[in-house]
C-alpha cells in the first residue's frame, strides 16, 4: 500500500476519533488507538511497540475516565446508586440525539432516579443531577487530554524515527 494512503487512513481515523471524543456514538479514543495500531502494522518503522504500549495506556485511562467521571461526580454531590444508574441511563438515551441532549439526559436521569426511585428530596435530587453534569464535563476533559496525549506520543515517535534516517 502506498505510504500516502496509509497516512491518509491514519489521519482520517484520528480526526474522526478526535471528533468522537465529544460527539456521541463515536468511539473517540478507540478510533485513535485503532488508527495508530493500523499505522504501526502497515508502516512498522514509524513507531515502536513501546510507543504503542504507552498509547494503549492512555486509551485505557480514557475508558476508565469515561465510565468513572459521571459516576464519581454523581456520588460526590450526594447521589446514590440510583442516581448513578439514572445518570447512565439518561446519558445512554441522550447520546442518540446530540451532545447537549447527552448532557441533559445525564442530568435528568440522575434527578429522576434519585427523586422517583430513591425518594430523595428535591434538593438532594438536583444535587445528584448537578454532580452528574460536573462528572460528565470532567470525563469529557479527561478523554480530550488522553486523546491529545495519544496523538502527541504518536507524532513525536514518528518525528523521532524520521530523524534517525
Amino acid at each position: 500500500m502506498e505510504t500516502y494512503l496509509i497516512w491518509s487512513l491514519t489521519f482520517l481515523l484520528t480526526l474522526i476519533g478526535l471528533a468522537g471524543v465529544v460527539i456521541p456514538l463515536l468511539p473517540g479514543t478507540t478510533l485513535i488507538f485503532v488508527a495508530m495500531i493500523v499505522h504501526k502494522l502497515l508502516l512498522p518503522g514509524d513507531v515502536s511497540w513501546m510507543v504503542i504500549g504507552w498509547i494503549a495506556g492512555f486509551w485505557l485511562l480514557s475508558v476508565i475516565v469515561d465510565f468513572g467521571g459521571v459516576l464519581l461526580g454523581t456520588r460526590l454531590f450526594g447521589g446514590g446508586k440510583w442516581g448513578m444508574v439514572g445518570a447512565g441511563g439518561g446519558a445512554l438515551i441522550g447520546m442518540f440525539f446530540s451532545f447537549p441532549m447527552l448532557l441533559l439526559g445525564t442530568v435528568l436521569g440522575a434527578v429522576a432516579a434519585e427523586k422517583l426511585i430513591a425518594e430523595k428530596s428535591n434538593r438532594a435530587s438536583l444535587l445528584a443531577g448537578a454532580g452528574a453534569a460536573v462528572g460528565f464535563l470532567i470525563s469529557t476533559v479527561g478523554r480530550l487530554f488522553c486523546a491529545f496525549a495519544m496523538i502527541a506520543l504518536f507524532l513525536l515517535a514518528v518525528l523521532q524515527s524520521r530523524q534517525a534516517f
